[in-house]
């Protein structure tokens, strides 16, 4: 957060300082820059290149910065307003129409302004990212032989067996794709599990992001409640009977929002159902290496358990380490397998070689297992101060009836007095974002919630900031 600042002021002080110099004229140096601002080298560079995607400065390895020749005027704006006729033309004979709500989703990517507390975040904070190694993986790779070629359209096979051995069972190398991280493999399985129209259950309420690749592919989600225990077996059969449902997502271990772990003997009742009802359960394992330190044993993948292929299984790796390393996995066994290769490679041929090389130097260095441990640690410490915070400071907000030992955030239950849009507001205002719980509802929530995540702010000490504006958004709705 204070880098992206301290890039922006920089970019602004040089924006509002180009006048000095005539078209063609060269700026300071980069070293006189950052003797003068008192920024580092990186900072200076990256302003620089801002201003150059500006199309206000032009930069010249070796030579410098020089103010860019001013550009011609923009020509008049055109007449777009044809598209909404041509965009909504087929929306009476859609079944489901094809607009697509990213709003969910970007409330979890946007930035918030500096200085606000960032509850609302879905990544790890750059402390709590594995930099160096991450660095020194890229650099490997990138010297790898070949590692600059076309790679198997599948995943490279040492990387397709890392990620097999990790799902456990029966799973083989030949039986996982990989993928450009979790989301990619998501609307992957979903564009090859289920036609335009048709139902898709979902667990509810469920991470947002799911339901716009479900909507965006023509599915119709149809909740299913879960309480502490997770998705209610019971209410899972009479979907499908309800429905015929092909296609059930889930996200049996610390989900997302509510942190719940699908109990063992539900385990078993969601795979007879579904094998029952003819349908593939579409097993989402976000968080299995964002454990905290105090969990125990974590109960196997769903995948692991299913030897008739009913599972299609979804992990990545960006969530314990970095929002830029898009590398995740798909597995999956029988004909569903090919139906699944085939949609990927269309969509995007593969993923890049040089990512999949990195992240087979990553999780085969020594400094992998020191990372999950560090950040397993951290999580567990930042779970424990924001639980606390909310408990002494926030009382009207219901904690989970059990506090997760897993993910990377807290789901939280308003009473019924407080408006959830209005307390997302007043929060903003007193400097702290947080993640509304309207868009994790595919149909009308029973309550308001708040989604706080622990992961995206710098420390325990930001966190017990943030409280204590939430404290005081609350205190200004309440009369």
């Amino acid at each position: 957060m204070q880098e992206r600042s301290s890039v922006a002021e920089l970019a602004s002080s040089l924006r509002s300082e180009l006048d000095r110099y005539s078209p063609g004229g060269k700026l300071p140096s980069s070293r006189a820059l950052v003797e003068r601002y008192r920024v580092s080298p990186v900072t200076v560079t990256r302003a620089l290149a801002q201003l150059a995607a500006e199309g206000l400065v032009v930069t010249r390895p070796g030579a410098g910065a020089f103010r860019a020749e001013p550009r011609a005027a923009a020509p008049a704006a055109g007449d777009t307003s044809w598209q909404e006729v041509a965009l909504s033309a087929d929306t009476a004979t859609e079944i489901v129409p094809r607009a697509v709500d990213a709003s969910g989703v970007l409330v979890t990517l946007a930035a918030p302004p500096p200085g606000v507390v960032e509850f609302n975040g879905g990544y790890l904070h750059p402390s709590l990212q594995p930099e160096r190694a991450l660095a020194a993986a890229l650099a490997r790779a990138g010297r790898r032989p070949g590692a600059w070629g076309r790679p198997p359209a599948d995943g490279l096979p040492e990387l397709r067996e890392w990620f097999a051995r990790e799902i456990g069972g029966s799973v083989t190398a030949a039986e996982v794709l990989i993928t450009a991280g979790g989301q990619s493999a998501l609307t992957t399985a979903l564009r090859a599990l289920g036609a335009p129209g048709t139902p898709v259950l979902v667990e509810s309420p469920t991470y947002p992001g799911m339901l716009a690749v479900a909507r965006a592919a023509g599915l119709r989600p149809v909740p299913v409640p879960c309480d502490a225990d997770g998705v209610r077996p019971d209410l899972l059969e009479a979907a499908f009977r309800a429905t015929g449902a092909r296609v059930f997502v889930c996200q049996p271990l610390f989900q997302n929002p509510t942190g719940a772990v699908l109990r063992s003997e539900r385990r078993r009742e969601v795979l007879r159902i579904a094998r029952a009802a003819g349908a593939f359960v579409v097993e989402d394992d976000f968080a299995r290496r964002l454990v905290h330190e105090d969990a125990g044993p974590l109960p196997a993948t769903l995948a692991a358990d299913d030897p008739d292929g009913v599972v299609v299984h979804v992990c990545s790796l960006t969530k314990v380490t970095s929002a830029s390393l898009r590398v995740g996995a798909l597995a999956a066994r029988g004909p569903v397998l090919e139906r699944l290769r085939a949609i990927q490679v269309v969509d995007s041929f593969f993923v890049p070689r040089p990512l999949q090389e990195a992240a087979l130097e990553l999780v085969g260095a020594p400094a992998w297992g020191r990372h999950l441990r560090a950040v397993a640690g951290e999580l567990r410490n930042r779970r424990d101060t924001l639980a606390s915070a909310v408990a002494l400071q926030l009382p009207e907000l219901a904690l989970p009836p059990r506090i997760p030992s897993g993910g990377y955030h807290l789901w939280l239950r308003l009473p019924d007095t407080l408006d959830e849009a209005a307390l997302h507001s007043a929060a903003l205002r007193a400097g702290v974002a947080a993640a509304p719980g309207r868009p994790y509802f595919c149909a009308e929530p029973p309550a308001g919630h708040l989604r706080l995540s622990f992961a995206g702010v710098a420390g325990p000490g930001e966190i017990t900031e943030g409280v204590r504006r939430l404290r005081t958004a609350i205190d200004e709705l309440t009369p």
